[in-house]
């Protein structure tokens, strides 16, 4: 499992970001504070507070790069 902060603060933002991710057939989970959902849920990710950035948790072990290329423009360093 890797783990990398994102920033989602606008509603097309997280639109291009729930497509993205549904290409691929891992599990995503989203972690703000105490709070974790599914990374492909728009309406879970619109129940966090997304003017923070939050965790990405990418359970995948073979096409991480892959990955972390698709969401290069939503993570921050």
């Amino acid at each position: 499992m890797k783990t990398v902060k994102i920033s989602l603060n606008s509603i097309d933002k997280v639109k291009s970001f729930v497509n993205d991710i549904t290409k691929f057939d891992y599990d995503f989970d989203l972690v703000s504070g105490r709070y974790v959902i599914d990374a492909k849920s728009i309406m879970g990710i619109f129940s966090l507070d997304l003017s923070k950035p939050i965790d990405l948790n990418i359970h995948a072990e073979d096409d991480v790069n892959a990955i972390l290329g698709t969401l290069k423009p939503y993570i921050i360093e």
